[in-house]
């Protein structure tokens, strides 16, 4: 399977509701995950339960738009131009949030994943 194939597969995924399924099948067990502001995130129990906290603040998943996906073969490295519209526990209007995700890939596992917020 390519990368680019992974990639897909993950946010298939995220789009039918699965996200931590892709998430326990393709991260490693050292995964660091760097937010939007910078802040690293080491570990796959860490960013677990970090995924989970925010999947559990979705009160409704409206859906998501991948615009761009690409993969470089040779390096193990994908990224994705992606908008999702969520509504969140306790509001009344959804939010769509627009994020660039560049993964970098150890064998069948992504080891580093930095989010860009775009507008």
């Amino acid at each position: 399977m390519s990368y680019l194939d992974k990639i897909t597969d993950i946010y298939d995924h995220i789009a039918q509701g699965t996200a931590m399924d892709a998430f326990e099948e393709y991260y490693g067990e050292d995964v660091t995950m760097i937010l939007e502001d910078g802040t690293e995130v080491e570990g796959k129990d860490a960013n677990r339960e970090r995924e989970n906290e925010f999947f559990g603040s979705v009160k409704e998943f409206h859906g998501i738009d991948v615009s761009a996906i690409t993969s470089n073969e040779e390096e193990g490295v994908t990224s994705v131009e992606s908008s999702m519209t969520v509504t969140f526990e306790g509001a009344d209007e959804p939010t769509t949030m627009h994020q660039v995700a560049v993964q970098h890939w150890d064998g069948d596992e992504i080891a580093t994943e930095r989010f860009y917020a775009t507008q």
